[in-house]
């Protein structure tokens, strides 16, 4: 049902100062936004007048025009300044500032291990125990995005340093309708029936997939997705988050299992275009591209929410090709685990206007009026879904709403020599012929050594 929300006094008064600001929806113009939620911001928070804060993050060109459209509402409700700086090089950037005791008063961080370095060393605020149990209690699979800002302080204890903000969906597998209709395929809604789907489609004589790991220097990071995603459905949340902190070994027979149930995809010439020969070789890039071949190369591709930019010009996604959910086991044992990326945002001075802005990014308004946009999707269970650009953004917010896990993508968390080194070539290995337990033993022994 679609939810109404009416223009007060309140809200006529949050864009009389629109001269000063331009805002991409002026408030109460559209009925999808929550405005009453920037109308309670403002009262509580609307005695910042003449104060200014500064936020560095990775953003630049059409990104950084998305998120910088939200600053005016909150300049509008507190009466203080936002300075936005985007960067190339953010990563080493935050640690050059913050070192040098000139940080930013607010930094969006791509991936939590970053942050929670940077408070290890004493340079993040902590958001108070409030802004851990309202993420709990707001954001569907609540632990799991709580838990990726929480980490130990300079004095050892644990806190809440990291505010997460904007999610990217990875459990997703494309396909084209007309093809599945064509040959009388449905979409499978468990874990098992994409295996028999898989089977299936192999034993008509067609091809199931198409993988492809090729990506430069970077070759084989497709494949960390697959094995992450497997993770998640053939263990359990806990297993997850130890994995990637090493403190469950990469060499575990759990993680082991995952790799060679990756190796059940990949690794049999029936189930892959141009064979298990051809993956590594095949440019992650153009891998989709068999999906539009007449007659089809392959049915069915694994990959994160970006992957139509690389798909053939004029395909519309939602009419020419599609995508589902990566399904979970049928016995519900995991839940509905979706893998997935996002920002955290993290205050680094005692700047009240700093701190505001973390509680800006709570309002329902703050996540709406970047759906209507464009590349948003949100796990806030408090916003409207109609709010959502299109049904493509509206269907990946729902895979996140469903989610009862979220785990962050897992190589992202690791070590940099090891989620974006020996976990890639172990990969590419894998796929080669290695065995799983060589290759876990291989990655393990590199985590031992940059222990």
């Amino acid at each position: 049902m679609k939810t109404v929300f009416y223009v007060t006094a309140a809200a006529i008064a949050l864009g009389a100062g629109m001269a000063q600001a331009q805002m991409v929806i002026e408030p109460g113009s559209d009925d999808r936004i929550n405005w009453q939620s920037l109308e309670d911001f403002k009262a509580a928070h609307g005695d910042l007048d003449g104060q200014s804060f500064t936020v560095l993050g990775p953003w630049l060109g059409v990104d950084q025009d998305l998120f910088t459209s939200l600053l005016p509402y909150f300049e509008e409700a507190t009466g203080a300044k936002v300075n936005y700086s985007g960067s190339d090089s953010f990563e080493q950037q935050i640690v050059i500032d913050s070192e040098a005791g000139s940080p930013p008063d607010v930094a969006v961080f791509p991936q939590p291990g970053l942050a929670a370095d940077l408070a290890k060393k004493g340079h993040l605020r902590p958001l108070g125990e409030e802004t851990a149990q309202w993420v709990r209690d707001n954001y569907a699979a609540g632990d799991s995005w709580a838990e990726l800002g929480i980490y130990a302080g300079k004095d050892g204890e644990e806190a809440m340093y990291a505010f997460p903000f904007k999610a990217d969906v990875k459990s997703l597998v494309w396909y084209i309708p007309e093809n599945f209709e064509d040959a009388g395929y449905e979409v499978p809604e468990t874990y098992e029936d994409l295996k028999a789907l898989t089977e299936q489609i192999a034993a008509d004589g067609e091809t199931p997939w198409c993988i492809g790991l090729g990506a430069g220097g970077a070759t084989g990071w497709p494949a960390t997705d697959w094995v992450e995603d497997l993770m998640l459905r053939t263990g359990n949340p806990e297993d997850y988050r130890a994995w990637t902190t090493n403190d469950l070994p990469f060499n575990d027979p759990k993680v082991v299992a995952a790799i060679e149930e990756f190796g059940w995809f990949v690794r049999n010439d029936d189930f892959v275009s141009g064979g298990a020969a051809s993956v590594s070789s095949t440019d992650f890039r153009d891998s989709p591209k068999g999906l539009f071949e007449f007659p089809p190369d392959c049915y069915m591709h694994h990959q994160a929410s970006f992957i139509p930019s690389f798909f053939p010009e004029g395909i519309e996604v939602g009419l020419d090709v599609d995508f589902f959910y990566f399904p979970a086991p049928a016995d519900g044992s995991v839940g509905k685990p979706v893998l997935g990326g996002g920002t955290m945002f993290s205050v680094l001075s005692d700047n009240p206007a700093a701190l505001a802005f973390i509680e800006f990014l709570k309002t329902p308004a703050a996540h709406e009026i970047w759906m209507a946009q464009s590349s948003f999707v949100t796990p806030h269970t408090g916003v409207n879904p109609e709010a959502y650009a299109n049904d493509t953004q509206r269907r990946m917010g729902e895979i996140l709403l469903d989610a009862t896990v979220f785990g962050f993508d897992g190589s992202d968390l690791m070590p940099g020599s090891i989620g974006a080194g020996a976990f890639w070539t172990g990969m590419v290995d894998f796929v080669g012929g290695a065995s799983a337990q060589d290759v876990a033993d291989r990655i393990q022994g590199k985590w031992d050594s940059v222990k």
